[in-house]
């Protein structure tokens, strides 16, 4: 399986407001790099963060292996820690001690499909601390959504 390393933004202004995603796509071992953003007009900043790693996901062309580098707590303990559960249990949550509607459930069964062919590392990086990457991807996303701002 090929390696390669994701890097992911989501970036909003207003949470929910405009918003953005973006990702860094590269191969360690042929130095290939694809980078890729996009934005909407209404989302949340959760949502955008799942679109980065979703659309970054959907461009490989055959099965590999993936790891993640992303400042986003949300995403990283959804994949470690809550997505197990929420299959578990119909892509619902609990909350006080009764089953929820999950919010971004569409997006979270996305990201499980893609899951099915890849296999995914999760690593956290601190957002806004000079990691190149994940500073390159916030100024994309950030750009992304700026088209969407009122003049």
């Amino acid at each position: 399986m090929k390696e390669v390393d994701l890097y992911t933004d989501g970036a909003c202004s207003g949470n929910p407001g405009p918003g953005g995603w973006a990702f860094i796509l590269r191969c360690p071992r042929t130095g290939k790099e694809l980078q890729m953003a996009d934005g909407v007009a209404q989302t949340t900043n959760n949502q955008m963060e799942l679109m980065a790693v979703i659309r970054g996901l959907e461009v490989l062309k055959e099965p590999c292996e993936v790891t993640l580098h992303a400042d986003s707590t949300y995403v990283g303990q959804g994949l470690s820690e809550w997505m197990a559960g929420w299959k578990r249990n119909g892509w619902r949550r609990k909350s006080q001690g009764k089953f929820v509607e999950l919010k971004n459930a569409d997006l979270w069964r996305r990201l499980d499909e893609l899951l099915q062919r890849h296999k995914l590392r999760f690593s956290h990086v601190k957002g806004h601390a000079g990691h190149v990457e994940n500073e390159r991807c916030d100024q994309l996303a950030v750009e992304a959504y700026q088209r969407f701002l009122k003049k």
